[in-house]
């Protein structure tokens, strides 16, 4: 059998010019992923491979001579070879990735490497092994998690496998530590801290205390990776609120293309990946590299390509002057309590790689599951929300019937949407007063507290939203503490949205007060479930309290409440909304339990919104809801069964006022909800597996079992189609040495009968597979040739089965 425990290997030797070369390799077999380094020198090291494991590593060590680029003339000694943090004085000449100021003035660093330190993984002492957390609530300490995928883990600390490497420039006082690991799932990821050594007490602090050296201003750090030449095209998705994930594609050429996020999060715009590969790449096929930046406040995910190096892709953090200051005040400072920083760690950036889109996202989804094992040991409780029941208008015995509709449709956790609170009747005062309303839920016998015991009462969980980082000006906590509000000036607030402003989570008051009022709520409450909403656009962010630009401490303050309320309040989960899907990063999700894809719940709009948050989010994280036809967004009138297939996959929920629905609406909605409980065990852990299709009006999606003995999919026929009836559509995923037996999913047998009139097909006669029975076929032939669908009407999708005999 082959060895499949992690290998971290190190081979020195001499460059053809005389020079010290070394060359570090990590992997991890057991996901087939591989990271190579090359070192020469002093140099930074170049990543001279990221893929699959190598036959022969040792071979790297010649890397550098092999790839090392010749001067040519018209340019500088060195052409262009971008290191782990390329700066002009190793000749890049493009977008600079590493901004560092000291009085304003710019400093160019060279960097020395001064050490490298490797991990296995497998060293409690070594001192190259940075912990990684597991399902960081430890209040019970230790325990051995399986998850509903088979997959054994420990909860706390372990280690993974990795390298440092330390450098600094000594003269300009500037120290740099590069940091790479493989994590669970094959990814590679990469983050730098820079050091101020003119602020730190030693040798270096009294060089720069001579020279009357300024604090260390951090303008920028950008990391990347390298990508081969054959990758030429991009893709990466756009959007705005209610169409997020929006894929676009491109030719990736000379230059730099950029995607910055400047409203103090992700936002709807936001590409959760940038992916570059060979043209054409999909789902299924075609060489393709991808990255994220694992950060919740501004950001940057960039491509470029200079006429002298192949293409780099990455990103990080995108800060405001002044913002990150080391050795002097610093805005993280205020709200850690803590003397002056003297380092600046960026975010992680994230690369995965594949064979298409399926094997890169299955990635990303396999290192969430393993940072949440708690969460993947079983499948998601299915959720009502109360926001387009009932928007604001709260009272007890409605909330109360709607709690027993949602307990007899099969509802397990039941969340009360905003409006409970202080005078917030709509949506233009009493945010931020984190009270009670005692004019909707009078204390007595109906209390918003005897609702949450009702709901508890009929077996479900009790959830409640918070929109903790945000105030109206109209509202107690800002006439009160009118400092509390970021602002640009005093005087002068940012442009409104929604009629709110952002508070200023610096402030230690600020802080103490939101997260007070949360921990309370959540043990008065008994609360089960957090929503925790971010509706505002963060601009002009500047703290009254440092006059400084606060986007960077805002976010880590917006972690440090999600991390204690859940550690004081073991088995708490917490939902990242934010206008829908406004936050959506792994940043969030070392926390958050789910995120909410888009307030659209449009199930024709869904099919892309869910399909590409899908490359980045596992399914199983992602709230996916049946709601109410027309739509409330878009006005748009769709199938109860449309409806439904289009949050199967998902963490199933309900935004619908089932008191006003027909019985028969219910009874359907009940047969759905049943269907789903008996997969979703094995939804957690499957592999989610998109097709590819000629035919843009046709989605094809799936989610199958990691023995590979079972898979459901769902066709979905958004529009009339190039194809009439639809063309075969192939089922990526599958074993193809098995035998596998293709029926409909039980709800959806009878729709396709072309003797029923009130179906969602169009066919006029049968279609021979979609019976009881079906039809068996081997997982290759139905990969490479695949099953025909029933001839639908536009805006409806069936779901079919595939079990292995």
């Amino acid at each position: 059998m082959a060895d499949t425990n992690p290998i971290v290997s190190r081979f020195t030797g001499t460059a053809h010019d005389g020079e010290p070369v070394a060359a570090v390799y990590l992997a991890d077999p057991q996901s087939g992923a591989a990271l190579g380094l090359a070192f020469h020198g002093g140099e930074l090291p170049r990543i001279i491979h990221w893929g699959r494991p190598l036959a022969a590593p040792e071979t790297l060590l010649d890397a550098y001579d092999a790839l090392n680029p010749q001067r040519v003339s018209g340019a500088l000694d060195c052409t262009p070879w971008p290191s782990v943090m390329p700066t002009q004085a190793e000749s890049w000449i493009g977008e600079p990735r590493l901004v560092l100021r000291r009085g304003g003035v710019e400093i160019f660093p060279k960097f020395t490497v001064t050490g490298i330190e490797l991990s296995d993984g497998g060293s409690d002492d070594d001192p190259g092994a940075v912990d990684v957390t597991v399902d960081f609530d430890s209040s019970t300490g230790p325990q051995t998690v399986t998850d509903a995928s088979g997959r054994t883990r420990t909860t706390g600390p372990s280690e993974v496998p990795g390298v440092i490497v330390h450098a600094e420039d000594a003269e300009l006082g500037v120290g740099l530590d590069w940091q790479a690991q493989i994590v669970p799932g094959g990814l590679m990821r990469q983050r730098a801290t820079v050091r101020n050594l003119f602020g730190g007490g030693d040798d270096h602090a009294d060089r720069g205390a001579d020279r009357g050296a300024e604090p260390l201003e951090i303008g920028k750090v950008e990391l990347g990776f390298p990508v081969p030449a054959t990758a030429t095209e991009i893709l990466t998705a756009t959007g705005h609120h209610l169409r997020e994930r929006s894929p676009q594609r491109q030719p990736f050429t000379v230059g730099r293309f950029a995607k910055p996020q400047l409203a103090g999060r992700p936002d709807f715009d936001a590409s959760l990946l940038l992916t570059a590969g060979v043209p054409g790449f999909d789902f299924t096929h075609g060489e393709a590299y991808a990255v994220h930046v694992a950060w919740s406040g501004n950001s940057e995910l960039s491509a470029e390509r200079l006429p002298y190096t192949q293409g780099v892709i990455g990103g990080g953090e995108a800060l405001f002057g002044g913002e990150i200051t080391l050795g002097g005040p610093s805005g993280e400072a205020a709200v850690q309590s803590a003397p002056p920083a003297q380092s600046y760690e960026t975010p992680w950036l994230y690369g995965s790689f594949g064979d298409g889109l399926n094997e890169i996202a299955a990635r990303f989804h396999e290192y969430v599951r393993s940072r949440h094992p708690r969460l993947f040991a079983h499948g998601r409780p299915v959720i009502l929300n109360t926001w387009e029941a009932v928007y604001f208008q709260h009272d007890f015995d409605t909330l109360k019937a709607l709690a027993d509709k949602a307990a007899a449709s099969g509802v397990e956790r039941f969340v009360v949407d905003d409006g409970w609170f202080g005078s917030r009747r709509d949506d233009t005062s009493g945010l931020g007063d984190w009270q009670i309303a005692q004019d909707v839920w009078p204390d007595g016998p109906k209390s918003l507290k005897a609702l949450a015991d009702y709901v508890h009462g009929l077996g479900m969980q009790f959830g409640l939203w918070f929109e903790p980082e945000m105030v109206n000006p109209d509202s107690d906590t800002a006439r009160a503490h009118p400092d509390w509000i970021l602002a640009p000036a005093p005087g002068r607030l940012p442009m409104q949205g929604r009629s709110q402003q952002v508070l200023d989570l610096t402030n230690p008051d600020a802080f103490a007060y939101i997260f007070g009022a949360m921990d309370g709520l959540v043990s008065e409450l008994g609360i089960d479930y957090i929503k925790w909403d971010h509706n505002k656009l963060v601009t002009e962010a500047v703290s009254p309290r440092t006059g400084k630009p606060a986007v960077h401490a805002q976010t880590l303050a917006v972690y440090r409440i999600f991390r204690d309320l859940i550690r004081s309040h073991p088995g708490l989960e917490i939902e990242s909304c934010s206008s829908g899907g406004g936050r959506v990063d792994l940043g969030i999700l070392e926390y958050a339990s789910r995120i909410w894809a888009s307030d659209c719940v449009d199930p024709v709009e869904r099919a892309d919104i869910q399909r590409y948050t899908s490359l980045l989010v596992p399914p199983a994280m992602i709230g996916e809801h049946v709601g109410a036809s027309p739509a409330h967004s878009t006005h748009r009138a769709t199938s109860q069964e449309l409806r439904m297939a289009m949050a199967f996959f998902g963490h199933m929920g309900i935004e619908w006022n089932l008191l006003k629905e027909p019985e028969a609406a219910l009874d359907e909605l009940a047969v759905w909800v049943d269907e789903y409980k008996r997969h979703r065990d094995w939804f957690v852990g499957g592999t989610v597996a998109h097709g590819d299709d000629a035919d843009p009006a046709v989605r094809l999606d799936g989610v199958v079992r990691p023995d590979r003995a079972e898979a459901v999919y769902r066709f979905t026929q958004l529009t009339t189609g190039q194809t009439y009836p639809a063309a075969p559509v192939r089922l990526p995923g599958l074993d193809p040495s098995r035998v596998y037996r293709v029926t409909p999913l039980a709800p959806c047998l009878g729709l396709a009968d072309p003797a029923n009139p009130a179906g969602i097909a169009n066919g006029q006669s049968a279609l021979g597979w979609w019976t009881a029975d079906g039809v068996r076929m081997t997982g290759e032939a139905l990969e490479r040739y695949g099953v025909r669908p029933p001839s639908l009407h536009p805006a409806q999708a069936v779901l079919f089965r595939v079990v292995a005999e």
